[in-house]
């Protein structure tokens, strides 16, 4: 590369016929190294750090700004050896304002100014311009790119600099290849601000903090490329404070894989609002995979905490294992039998269940995270326990809810500062969550067992006026007494029992009817001349929202309700 770019000086005008001189020819070795440091930058900031290292030295230059043209004005995309403040007072400005780069445009020629003098002599009117500067010499080099100008490189000298010939002739040079760079840079650069918007569009905008769990996470891309991939993580409130967590790895990376990844987040989502079980919500996804090809496979997690048993239950297709950190700063993960990943696996799945500490940390993440072609998955979990051991104290302390979060989002930095020191040469995505769960306060949880006859309905108002009075509840205590007779006189009518009625206050006020039916609760459109059929409509106009859940031995409906002076 240096021999071509010697043998393009003897077609420059102005160049002397004899041949270039020995300083010439180290010079011009050393922009070789440029041409190779501009072929492997991706991004326009890439180009000008090339462009900051490699010709600034040859040249005693110390400073730099590199800009470009965007309707009518001038847009600075990176710069070396300037005050941040003559930086941001020269970006943006209309291109008609700043004639020195307006002629340097129009003529397509660079300008090579030596000393002040010689700048105020041509632009008298930009002497403050130059003063704010603090530079005394310029080269101004319009960058050519597929035969039409993309912006301007400007290389300054803090005292006077007098160019040869040969210095001329080689900056005019390679003038051309950094517009070339950075012409294809800004090309990467508006694909992977798409791609970063697209993969922002599929991932959650922000985590929900709920009363059974703070959460944190963390969205790795791989370190070089199109930064978009499959991995994601959701955390997803359900009924009765409980709260499902989900992390998940399409194989490979890139737009398609991105994509995928939406269409199973989406599932998931829809899937968990139906209240399933962690196996049965995996055997629906595991279908979804298997019909979009035979090349299509991922990993997945999804786990479901309820904070009254304190029982995390939870379902795995080829994902690593989760990991819990006890307020004493015990660290387990359970030992699992590998599962294959959804497009492979032939369901069913096993359904894992962990009792959970009254508080603790669940963490879960992706194999990019702990995995590498330096380090094993095994040895990577082993790393990844000794890291919460050690730096996950300090969240059992906080003393309230954001503080909380903050520190969650200081242990995720801590992870991933650990596990991926060298993050930017990544060939992975990866994904952390992390999840400081609560367990729900005893006195906060009523449950009376009913009788299967009529008297159940009037024991239940009973109960519930008894309970809600205790709470300090009286303002909630009619529309919950007509909610739960409505419920268990439905379980009367049409289910079997045993019926059990659970309350719980928390930020809402939950009502539970518990029956022996797998029969599924719909509302109906009841005729003026009907009698009954109106019970769910009433049941959806007096709660916020209501549902049912299915068991293993029956089912549960149940409603919510604000609380006036607790709600959000």
């Amino acid at each position: 590369m240096a021999r071509w770019i010697v043998s393009r000086l003897e077609d420059v005008p102005g160049t002397p016929a004899a041949r270039v001189s020995e300083a010439g020819t180290e010079r011009t070795a050393l922009m070789s190294r440029l041409t190779a440091a501009l072929a492997e930058a991706l991004t326009s900031e890439e180009v000008v750090q090339a462009v900051a290292s490699h010709v600034l030295p040859p040249f005693g230059a110390d400073g730099l700004i590199v800009w470009v043209m965007e309707s009518g004005r001038q847009r600075v995309v990176g710069s070396a050896g300037y005050m941040r403040d003559f930086v941001h007072l020269m970006d943006g400005i209309p291109i008609a304002d700043y004639p020195v780069a307006a002629d340097v445009l129009r003529a397509r020629r660079p300008w090579f100014v030596e000393s002040l003098e010689d700048y105020y002599r041509h632009y008298p009117a930009l002497k403050d311009v130059a003063a704010a500067s603090h530079k005394q010499s310029w080269a101004f080099l319009p960058m050519i790119a597929s035969r039409h100008t993309v912006g301007v490189c400007v290389i300054s000298f803090t005292r006077p600099h007098g160019f040869s010939d040969e210095e001329r002739a080689l900056l005019t040079t390679l003038c051309s290849l950094i517009g070339q760079a950075l012409e294809r840079a800004r090309l990467y650069d508006v694909e992977h601000a798409r791609a970063q918007g697209l993969q922002r569009s599929l991932l959650p905008r922000t985590l929900p903090c709920l009363p059974a769990a703070s959460t944190a996470a963390r969205y790795l891309p791989a370190g070089r490329g199109e930064q978009i991939g499959g991995d994601w993580y959701d955390v997803i409130p359900l009924s009765a404070d409980r709260v499902a967590m989900v992390v998940g790895d399409v194989m490979g990376h890139g737009i398609p894989e991105a994509a995928t990844m939406g269409q199973l987040r989406t599932a998931v989502r829809t899937l968990a609002d139906l209240d399933m079980s962690p196996d049965e919500l995996l055997s629906r996804l595991n279908d979804l995979v298997s019909d979009l090809g035979e090349d299509s496979y991922a990993t997945c997690l999804y786990a479901v905490f309820d904070p009254i048993t304190r029982i995390c239950a939870f379902s795995s297709a080829g994902h690593p294992p989760p990991v819990i950190v006890h307020p004493d700063g015990v660290v387990e993960m359970p030992d699992l039998a590998a599962d294959p990943p959804l497009g492979a696996a032939v369901p069913p799945f096993e359904v894992h269940e962990l009792l959970l500490p009254a508080e603790s940390l669940l963490v879960l993440c992706t194999d990019g995270l702990v995995e590498s072609p330096d380090q094993g998955l095994d040895r990577g979990l082993s790393v990844l326990q000794q890291i919460l051991a050690q730096r996950a104290a300090p969240v059992f302390t906080a003393q309230n809810e954001s503080d909380s979060i903050r520190r969650l989002d200081d242990l995720c930095d801590t992870v991933v500062s650990a596990l991926l020191p060298r993050y930017g040469e990544t060939i992975d995505d990866a994904v952390l969550l992390i999840a400081h769960t609560r367990a729900t306060d005893a006195g906060d949880v009523a449950t009376c067992i009913l009788p299967e006859d009529p008297r159940a309905a009037r024991q239940a108002r009973a109960f519930v006026r008894e309970r809600l009075d205790a709470w300090g509840l009286d303002e909630l205590a009619v529309t919950t007494e007509l909610l739960a007779s409505e419920l268990v006189g439905n379980v009367i009518r049409h289910a079997e029992g045993p019926i059990r009625l659970r309350l719980l206050n928390s930020r809402s006020l939950t009502c539970e009817v518990y029956d022996g039916s797998l029969s599924t609760p719909r509302i109906r459109h009841a005729a003026y001349t009907d009698e009954g059929g109106r019970g769910l409509q009433l049941v959806s106009a007096l709660s916020r929202r209501w549902g049912a859940r299915y068991l293993r031995d029956g089912k549960c409906i149940w409603t919510e309700q604000d609380i006036p002076h607790r709600a959000t």
